[in-house]
């Protein structure tokens, strides 16, 4: 007669291996079915058969003591009972039980009466509790009381007594045992699918989210191209393209009079939904603020006094804006800490524009800003971008850097502002590589081409170049 510990240790190596193939079946189109509630008579039947074959399983693998078995038999059927109702439960004891009747032994009756009331207990569970899974605590309960009225009905059905009773005690350890921790693995197995199907709902419900938020973002930035296709004098083209779904830059031009056009261009510090919301903010604060009346030094003022109120986040923006006459070229603007746009001429130099020393938009109320002038020739464009351009980084993290967008801006120097913006992501695109792209990239161009200004006046404005 096989000792106790030699009887479980054999149990709970068939638990293992009626729990990798459990496992396998809930990676299955029709365990998920199940989850979902759609008990269609091809799921019941599938779980009444698999589970059906690991009571099978879980006779032959046991352990043959005096005619009859220590085995795992009822936990299949009771399995299927608590995760598809009645009908599968009772379809799986009815396999696992018959099988069993088969094999004969002092304890057959008993046993196989007590394999297909698993199944249907379970699925009686299942009702009662309308489909919500068992606990560890209350799958390990279940599994005893299971195995209790298994032991009993082997002695009261088994045939001589005395000889189901010595199989019943020497049964009733290691059963009760194997089959209680086979039922906890099992429930605490698919309490984790269901945690997991649920995280990736809701990851897929937010990705959905953000994928709206991004469109409704990309519809506050203007996206139409020629910018101003009744004025000739100016060309104008932008490109964004976000680090992830949201983000925190944007852009935005409009006419402020006949004459005047006004451009912006901008970096929230962060990345995300914050972001993204600081962002609108930042954008709809500069639309409501400049007018015809005003400079671009008071519209930033005015902007950043608004954001540093009650800043509770920390956010801030860097940011810069330009007013350009387009009867002279004039260029009038203000720098909030962003990055130094580039002045490109054609057959010229190209080179940064000086700093400003402006401070980010959002950190401090009442800061002083400087006003900066340029006048731009016929053919003149002016290039702004975030950061994200410069400090892209490549398979070895060194930064894209301002070299390299100065030699980007001189390759295309003759071309438009599209060409011009599209060639230097490119040259960004090139330089990184394989490596993910760790920041939102902004470009905006705008190129005068209207009346005659001074040929030097942009040279004398600018600061170091090639």
């Amino acid at each position: 007669m096989e000792s106790t510990t030699t009887s479980l240790v054999a149990l709970l190596q068939s638990v293992c291996v009626v729990m990798v193939l459990a496992y396998g079946l809930t990676r299955t189109r029709v365990f998920a079915e199940i989850l979902d509630g759609k008990r269609t008579p091809k799921n019941l039947a599938v779980m009444a058969v698999v589970f059906g074959l690991f009571s099978i399983y879980g006779t032959l693998s046991g352990v043959s003591i005096l005619g009859s078995f220590i085995n795992i038999r009822d936990l299949g059927p009771a399995l299927a009972g608590l995760l598809a109702g009645p009908l599968a439960g009772l379809g799986a004891g009815l396999l696992g039980g018959a099988h069993r009747f088969t094999l004969g032994g002092p304890t057959c009756y008993g046993c196989t009466l007590s394999t297909i009331l698993a199944g249907l207990v379970g699925g009686l569970v299942y009702r009662f509790r309308d489909g919500r899974l068992l606990t560890t605590t209350q799958a390990v309960a279940l599994a005893l009381c299971i195995e209790a009225f298994h032991m009993a009905a082997g002695v009261v059905f088994g045939t001589p007594v005395a000889t189901a009773l010595i199989v019943v005690k020497s049964a009733a350890v290691p059963m009760l045992v194997a089959n209680a921790l086979g039922m906890a693995v099992f429930v605490g197995i698919v309490r984790n699918v269901v945690e997991e199907r649920r995280t990736r709902a809701a990851k897929e419900a937010i990705e959905g989210e953000l994928r709206v938020a991004r469109d409704i973002q990309m519809g506050i930035v203007p996206r139409m191209f020629p910018a101003f296709p009744d004025r000739p004098e100016v060309e104008l083209f932008a490109l964004l393209d976000s680090a992830k779904e949201v983000g925190g830059d944007f852009y935005d031009y409009y006419a402020l009079d006949e004459d005047r056009i006004f451009f912006v261009i901008g970096d929230v510090a962060g990345k995300g939904v914050p972001a993204s919301l600081f962002m609108a903010v930042t954008m709809t604060l500069f639309k409501a603020y400049a007018r015809p009346e005003r400079g671009p030094v008071e519209v930033v003022s005015r902007v950043n006094d608004k954001l540093a109120r009650d800043n509770e986040t920390g956010l801030f923006v860097t940011a810069f804006c330009g007013i350009l006459d387009l009867r002279t070229g004039r260029l009038d603007y203000a720098n909030a800490g962003h990055n130094l746009p580039v002045a490109v001429r054609p057959g010229g130099t190209t080179a940064l524009l000086p700093p400003l020393g402006g401070l980010v938009l959002g950190a401090v109320p009442d800061f002083p800003y400087k006003i900066g002038t340029l006048t731009l020739a016929v053919g003149d464009t002016l290039v702004v971008y975030t950061d994200g351009v410069t400090e892209a980084m490549d398979g070895s993290n060194a930064l894209f850097g301002n070299e390299r967008l100065l030699e980007a801006c001189l390759l295309d120097r003759h071309r438009g502002p599209k060409e011009l913006v599209e060639g230097i992501f490119q040259a960004v695109q090139a330089y990184a590589g394989d490596a993910p792209q760790s920041d939102d990239i902004t470009i905006l161009a705008v190129r005068y081409q209207g009346g005659a200004a001074s040929a030097t006046t942009l040279d004398d404005s600018m600061g170091s170049g090639i």
